[in-house]
């Protein structure tokens, strides 16, 4: 009997590790706009662990049991200026967190341009990996028990900049197919973004993320293309914004402008602000008013099903 309870234990492991785990974005040696390297990944643990020069993209599946999953899944991108990646802090927490709920919470790894391997149009790199990772999740839906048409996005300062760009740009063109992985489209179907980064080229602008991603020299078309108010349309899928008052890092004056350009858009959004709680929240959980925002994120996540 007990040979027969560790057999089913080891059965039930299996199947286990067959769905959460680490999956690389691109198929082996056939990584989008990158040349070979010798250069290694960087991970500082401190106070939150910091991952930089990222070179192999990847996202990191957190899934419920399936007696409590209700479908959704949810991508998160860590923030980090575009230079690193606060990766516990705003990525495998919250995707914990998310499970709590029945919510699939699904980490990408993305690479940053700030590297020296991604050729000469480095501002395309993190659009790369988060159209492929949405695509590949897409793909993947029957094997992490989700819905191919409930699969949004979370990203937080930096990230949620990235996260808003596939939510308005994932039609523009930045990589070659590489299987039919991506065929499917990259388009989430809700996004959610907490303090994250809109305006580039105004006073307002997160200075670092900008010079990270286009350059500090980069020119006014460039800016636009990034400036993620101006890239709303009608089709933008329904937002939900938090930020905090007291922002001092990334003004509230970000998502105020992506809230008004998706009214004017007609696009479904929400927008919580709060007085305090500065950047960097990430779940609030010491801040007792704060805190409740996630709260708001789910009771909004249960009317974009």
């Amino acid at each position: 009997m007990k040979k027969l309870v560790f057999i089913l234990s080891v059965i039930c492991m299996q199947n286990l590790e067959a769905q959460e785990g680490i999956y690389p974005l691109w198929p082996e040696g056939s990584i989008s706009n990158q040349a070979s390297s010798n250069q290694e990944e960087i991970r500082e643990q401190k106070q939150i662990l910091r991952v930089s020069n990222i070179q192999v993209p990847t996202i990191e599946v957190f899934l419920p049991a399936k007696q409590n999953a209700n479908g959704q899944a949810v991508l998160i991108f860590p923030g980090g200026g575009y230079e690193m990646l606060a990766y516990d802090w705003e990525g495998t927490d919250i995707a914990k967190f998310l499970n709590g709920k029945g919510i699939a919470g699904i980490v990408v790894k993305y690479r940053l341009p700030t590297g020296d391997t991604f050729g000469a149009v480095k501002h395309n790199v993190p659009l790369i990996d988060a159209q492929r990772a949405m695509r590949l999740v897409r793909s993947m839906a029957p094997k992490f028990n989700i819905r191919p048409d409930k699969i949004g996005v979370l990203g937080f300062s930096a990230g949620g900049h990235l996260a808003s760009t596939l939510g308005t740009q994932y039609n523009r063109v930045v990589y070659e197919p590489k299987d039919g992985i991506d065929k499917l489209t990259a388009k989430p179907d809700f996004m959610a973004l907490a303090y994250p980064v809109i305006v580039f080229g105004q006073e307002k602008t997160h200075q670092g993320s900008q010079d990270n991603l286009i350059g500090k020299n980069a020119n006014e078309d460039l800016i636009n293309q990034y400036s993620i108010e101006k890239q709303v349309t009608k089709e933008t899928p329904p937002t939900f914004l938090v930020h905090a008052s007291d922002d001092l890092a990334v003004p509230v004056e970000n998502s105020l402008a992506l809230y008004k350009a998706l009214k004017d858009n007609k696009v479904l959004a929400t927008m919580h602000l709060y007085p305090n709680g500065g950047h960097g929240f990430s779940l609030a959980r010491k801040n007792k008013l704060l805190r409740s925002w996630t709260e708001r994120l789910f009771e909004w996540l249960e009317t974009v099903q």
